[in-house]
């Protein structure tokens, strides 16, 4: 078996079904997929302090998750369909997102018993500024 074409045809796949449902990969993307994952990790870490693990719940949240790029891809095709060049819907919604996934990894820590800096604190206003005030266009 050819794994080499095999993942080449994959990637390819992977990155037409990106160009299609987000307009190509970027930067806002990059940082909206490492908060989903870092907020899911420390949700892990918090629950196995806790002894509140539960591969049930972990499910549930990853099910979350998945719904997080799905909204973020509808918000593209609402950009789409109103003409926006800029992305102004996507941008807004991912970065909500981008709070709203700061926001628990921050929970998330505290609750593990870990102090969080002011300056992560002060982060989470900044995106939301961008988010509300600024239309998520991120300027």
């Amino acid at each position: 078996m050819d794994y080499e074409k095999i993942f080449s045809f994959a990637a390819a796949g992977f990155g037409a079904v990106v160009v299609y449902l987000y307009g190509g990969w970027s930067d806002m993307l990059t940082v909206l997929l490492t908060f989903v994952v870092v907020d899911y990790i420390t949700g892990v870490i918090t629950a196995a302090v806790n002894g509140k693990l539960s591969s049930e719940v972990g499910l549930k949240g990853i099910a979350k998750k998945v719904a997080i790029f799905v909204v973020v891809a509808v918000a593209h095709f609402v950009d789409r369909a109103v003409g926006t060049d800029n992305n102004l819907f996507m941008s807004a919604t991912a970065f909500f997102y981008m709070a709203n996934e700061l926001i628990s990894i921050l929970e998330n820590i505290i609750e593990a018993g870990i102090p969080v800096p002011e300056a992560l604190k002060d982060a989470v206003d900044i995106l939301k500024r961008k988010s509300e005030i600024n239309g998520g266009k991120g300027e």
